[in-house]
C-alpha cells in the first residue's frame, strides 16, 4: 500500500466515531477533489455499476456511508431508484444533499444497530466505509438483515484489511450458515495511490 496522500494515514488510524466525525466534517468540503481527482478514487463507479447490473428501476436502495454522495450520483446515471444515505458526518450529509439524488439522507453510526427494519430494501450499497479505522465486518450481518431476501448487496472492503480485518472470514460465516450467497473480486480503489478493494456482491437467502 503507498500513502502517499498525507490525509490516507489518519484515516486508517481513526479510533472512534467521534474522531472519524470530526476529521471527515473538516474533510467534506474538499473530499471530492482530493479523492477523486488525486487519488484515482474510481471504487464508487465500479460499485454502482454492479448494483445497476443486479437490480430494477424503482428499486428501494440504501447507501450506507454514503459521504459526499459520489455512490448515489453514479447510481443515480446507470438506475433510477428509490435512494437512502446514511452517513456518521453531517458535514459529508451535506454535501450530499446538494447532489438532489436521494430521497432521504440521516446521520447514522455504522458500527451500531441501524434503525431500520428487516427486509426494508432491496438493496444496500457501501464503499469506501469498511476499511481501516471505520466499520468492521460485523455491519455486514446488519446489511444482510435490512435486505429483503434475493436482493443485493455490494460493498468494498479495501484490501489491506480484508484478511486481518476479518472481512473474508465474515463473509465466508455469512455464506456458510446458508444467509448469503456470496462473489467476490479484486478492483481498483485509488488508482493513484495503487490500493485495490474486494468488491462484494452478496444476495441474501
Amino acid at each position: 500500500m503507498n500513502d502517499t496522500h498525507p490525509i490516507l494515514a489518519r484515516l486508517y488510524a481513526l479510533k472512534d466515531a467521534d474522531e472519524a466525525r470530526e476529521v471527515y466534517d473538516a474533510w467534506a468540503a474538499d473530499y471530492d477533489h482530493d479523492t477523486v481527482d488525486d487519488m484515482g478514487y474510481v471504487a464508487p463507479a465500479l460499485a454502482a455499476e454492479a448494483l445497476a447490473e443486479r437490480i430494477s428501476d424503482g428499486a428501494t436502495v440504501l447507501d450506507a456511508g454514503c459521504g459526499t454522495g459520489l455512490v448515489g450520483a453514479e447510481l443515480s446515471q446507470r438506475r433510477e431508484v428509490a435512494l437512502d444515505g446514511m452517513d456518521l458526518s453531517p458535514g459529508m450529509l451535506e454535501r450530499a444533499r446538494a447532489r438532489e439524488v436521494y430521497r432521504t439522507l440521516e446521520t447514522a453510526d455504522l458500527t451500531r444497530e441501524l434503525a431500520v427494519t428487516d427486509d426494508a430494501y432491496d438493496a444496500v450499497i457501501c464503499v469506501g466505509t469498511l476499511t481501516g479505522g471505520h466499520v468492521g465486518p460485523g455491519v455486514l450481518a446488519e446489511f444482510v438483515r435490512i435486505t429483503a431476501p434475493g436482493g443485493a448487496i455490494v460493498a468494498t472492503v479495501h484490501s489491506h484489511v480484508w484478511e486481518d480485518g476479518g472481512y473474508r472470514a465474515e463473509i465466508e460465516r455469512l455464506a456458510g450458515e446458508g444467509l448469503v450467497s456470496a462473489e467476490v473480486w479484486e478492483r481498483p480503489y485509488h488508482v493513484r495511490e495503487q490500493m485495490s478493494c474486494r468488491l462484494c456482491v452478496l444476495t441474501p437467502q
